[in-house]
């Protein structure tokens, strides 16, 4: 929970496991599957005339898409999990004031497109009608991007903006930010929290652990930029007062990139350039 100055509290929202972070079978097993699958489908194939080989294609079609797509119903309702480690959440709150009227901060963030102007790591956030909207996120360092689809739950004009993505996106994502004028009138009191989970899997774990740190680091950042846009219409050159936040992030993408070359990493998050 999240404490504000006059005592209230928010929930903080963490992005429900959807699409690929509900992946519950290890690479061993999903690999077995689709040889299984293939397997079966070419018994079925060759069988036809028998009466077998619709059971059999079935069956094969079965093991394939569990295998190909990583999920199985069965594993879920015994909670079975075989992959190596669960998808990790990447979640950061921040509480500031800026020197703006309520109305001119929500406003300002309520236009989602205006979001890349101080989120570095969203290349472009399009709006794609009153609700919902298509994000784009770069990788650091030029390793790719990744695209999903949200929409706002809730908007409260003023005073409060949730949104999250929607079921089924490569990357679970979800945001909420709350308005309030702050005491003495002296601007308003911006209470955001920012939640992301990377996809499960073995690969997606090794990414998690290793993406995570840098993305906290530049959604701290991001919030910063955010207070200084608003306030003086300028997006900041200084990234920090000593640089030291861009020697952390240096080092976290170096560790990123390093492991990203050694296991040849390309899951199906990433879009190549």
């Amino acid at each position: 929970m999240l404490e504000n100055r006059s005592g209230n509290s928010s929930a903080i929202h963490i992005p429900p496991a959807t699409g690929s972070s509900i992946i519950n079978i290890g690479t061993g097993e999903r690999i077995a599957s689709v040889l299984g699958g293939l397997a079966l489908a070419s018994l079925g194939v060759r069988n036809m005339k028998n009466g077998k080989g619709i059971a059999l294609l079935l069956g094969g079609g079965y093991l394939l898409t569990r295998g190909l797509v990583g999920y199985c119903a069965v594993n879920r309702a015994l909670q079975r999990n075989t992959v190596s480690k669960n998808a990790s959440a990447i979640q950061v709150s921040r509480a500031f004031t800026i020197n703006k009227p309520r109305a001119e901060v929500y406003a300002y963030w309520r236009k989602l497109e205006n979001l890349p102007r101080f989120m570095k790591h969203l290349s472009e956030v399009k709006e794609t009608d009153a609700t919902h909207s298509h994000w784009t996120a770069a990788i650091p360092r030029g390793l790719g991007s990744v695209s999903w689809e949200a929409e706002i739950v809730e908007d409260r004009p003023d005073e409060y903006i949730f949104w999250e993505s929607l079921p089924g996106s490569t990357i679970d994502n979800a945001g909420e930010v709350t308005f309030k004028d702050a005491p003495g009138q002296w601007g308003t009191e911006v209470h955001a929290i920012i939640s992301y989970r990377l996809p499960a899997g073995d690969v997606g774990a090794l990414a998690a652990k290793l993406i995570n740190p840098v993305v906290e680091l530049l959604i701290q950042e991001d919030l910063r930029r955010f207070k200084n846009i608003v306030e003086t219409g300028e997006i900041p050159t200084a990234e920090g007062p000593s640089g030291r936040l861009q020697d952390k992030v240096r080092s976290k993408l170096k560790k990123f990139k390093q492991s990203y070359q050694h296991h040849n990493y390309e899951g199906p998050m990433l879009e190549r350039h």
